[in-house]
């Protein structure tokens, strides 16, 4: 498998994987990526939307103690969460440990129901759907998890793991399913014969191939990749994350693809959303995101990647260190849930929770002060256009903006801040 490298990229000495440094969308030298967009905003013309996620939530009921268990409050996990995915392409999504990045992926899978929101796959509603509506749907939806040590039963052969879904779906004849475990196993650069070994007898990475093998095996439209690298040797990372690309430009697959390293997401994802605390803050193409981010959040994820040659040349970001531990998702912040570790925030803030807006081609953020870091501004940019003065109180006689809905995608016009009226 080959490296990932090129001309945008340097090696990160933490992660053992490619770190994004130039402007623009990382082309591999040498190594097969995704379908790379036409547009330097990350847009694909021509492309359909497969997942259209819509207000997702979900609230797990924490009960009290004692005989009789009642609900005395819920855990946020996800509160509201919207966003696109394109047939064939890509969606990062990226956030610190908690704020509802698994959570998110097990809903699409339907692993768990939702509490309430949309979840439209191919422009059929799944969110409530029952077990047995949903078996025809689980070939086309899968899942890489994190963990390819507990991923796995132990008491079963490789062969047994892939075939299970080949049995219970009655894709292939009985007398066929060997063969086609075996063809999977070398697809993921496993040697066929292995099909009789357990997964004790095989390294972190190739565990991690065996679960790819597995939710391959059905031939999915979409894949939920959760951490797919994140626990594997640094020397591997790399091997990983090219064989997806492979898969997916072979089999034009669909990813959700859920991580901490943001170098890995930028190689592998045209356009990346970002989490906190249950809500997604800002979701841009992957230039703009990584380049010109708006959120103080973003920017103080960002601020924390290491860049070994943007360090050398100079030119690297602020180090922003966020004050404050993460709130509870029992009992998260009124208004804005960043805004008791965020740098700038105001009365506003705290009053009234900041929609994530569109405000260019392929860039939405939430945020009251949304600006490049540096150059936040001292008004309210969103305060006038949602009915409020500087403080968050109504406004008399000011109406709100019209078309300032949140939608999953991205829509032909937008909130342009500098002039403070609807764009397109």
């Amino acid at each position: 498998m080959n490296e990932v490298t090129d001309e945008s990229t340097s090696p990160d000495a933490s992660s053992g994987t490619a770190t994004a440094t130039g402007t623009g969308a990382p082309g591999a030298s040498g190594a097969s990526v995704a379908p790379e967009p036409s547009h330097g905003d990350g847009s694909t013309p021509g492309r359909r939307t497969i997942l259209e996620v819509d207000e997702l939530q979900m609230y797990f009921p924490v009960k009290s103690s004692g005989i009789i268990r009642r609900t005395i409050a819920h855990v946020q996990a996800v509160d509201g969460v919207s966003f696109e995915v394109e047939t064939g392409s890509a969606l990062g999504l990226v956030g610190e440990s908690g704020c509802g990045k698994s959570t998110t992926g097990r809903l699409i899978t339907r692993l768990l129901t939702p509490t309430a929101g949309a979840i439209r796959f191919e422009g059929r509603d799944i969110a409530k759907l029952s077990p047995r509506e949903l078996k025809p749907l689980r070939r086309d939806i899968q899942m890489i998890f994190q963990d390819p040590y507990t991923s796995l039963n132990p008491r079963h052969t490789v062969g047994s793991i892939v075939a299970a879904p080949l049995e219970i779906h009655n894709v292939v004849p009985k007398k066929k399913i060997l063969s086609r475990v075996q063809e999977l196993l070398e697809i993921v650069g496993l040697n066929p014969e292995h099909y009789n070994r357990y997964p004790n007898e095989f390294s972190g990475g190739q565990r991690q191939r065996i679960g790819i093998a597995r939710a391959l095996t059905l031939n999915p439209k979409l894949l939920v990749a959760d951490e797919p690298v994140s626990a594997l040797d640094v020397s591997i990372q790399a091997q990983v994350i090219n064989l997806l690309q492979d898969l997916q430009k072979e089999f034009d697959i669909s990813f959700l693809f859920i991580a901490h390293d943001l170098a890995v997401v930028r190689h592998f994802c045209p356009e990346v959303a970002v989490m906190y605390l249950g809500k997604i803050v800002e979701v841009a193409d992957r230039v703009t995101l990584y380049n010109r981010p708006y959120h103080p959040y973003t920017q103080a994820l960002l601020s924390a990647v290491p860049d070994v040659k943007q360090a050398a040349i100079g030119g690297r970001r602020d180090r922003v260190r966020l004050e404050g531990d993460v709130p509870s998702p029992i009992n998260p912040p009124s208004g804005c849930r960043f805004r008791t570790r965020c740098p700038i925030a105001q009365d506003i803030c705290a009053k009234v929770i900041p929609p994530l807006l569109q405000i260019g081609p392929r860039h939405k953020v939430a945020c009251h002060f949304a600006g490049e870091a540096g150059k936040h501004p001292a008004q309210p940019v969103f305060s006038r256009a949602l009915g409020v003065d500087e403080n968050g109180s109504p406004e008399p006689g000011v109406t709100p903006v019209p078309g300032l809905v949140e939608h999953p995608g991205f829509a032909d016009t937008w909130f342009d801040i500098e002039s403070q009226k609807m764009g397109s």
